[in-house]
């Protein structure tokens, strides 16, 4: 049994679940929700770090913003690739305008730009739009 460490994404606490129940749709030991449902995950300021740091799994952050045409047309290609790499990968959202600091400490210059992060570092990063396939591609290519 090796645990892993996944960070509830209703409540942000931080579950051990054995790798081998990862895909027996595991619940939160604190709120009794599902840990992977198959949609991305909005972070905000304060769940960012929590989820980039304490999640065993990685973590694929979309940088977008409301405004932004090639994020709206990009956004459902990228909740198909949530369904199709959790439990495995864990994919998220940031919304750059309300949460520019984060942007900034990235150094994000473009959206939608997309990191994947492993154990809380920044691992591979491509800007632009791309369809589901290309994602699911290009996070299985560095995973």
């Amino acid at each position: 049994m090796n645990p892993l460490h996944i960070v509830c994404p209703h409540c942000h606490t931080v579950n051990r679940i054995p790798s081998e129940r990862l895909a027996q749709q595991p619940r939160c030991g604190k709120c009794k929700q599902a840990l992977f449902n198959g949609h991305p995950l909005e972070l905000t300021g304060d769940s960012f770090q929590q989820h980039i740091t304490r999640n065993d799994i990685p973590v694929v952050v979309d940088f977008w913003a409301a405004w932004c045409g090639p994020c709206k047309m990009m956004a459902p290609a990228y909740a198909q690739a949530a369904a199709n790499l959790e439990p495995r990968v864990r994919l998220a959202k940031l919304d750059t305008e309300q949460e520019q600091s984060i942007a900034g400490q990235f150094n994000i210059r473009s959206i939608p730009t997309l990191i994947l992060f492993k154990a809380g570092r920044e691992i591979a990063r491509q800007s632009g739009a791309m369809n589901a396939g290309d994602i699911v591609r290009w996070i299985n290519g560095h995973i």
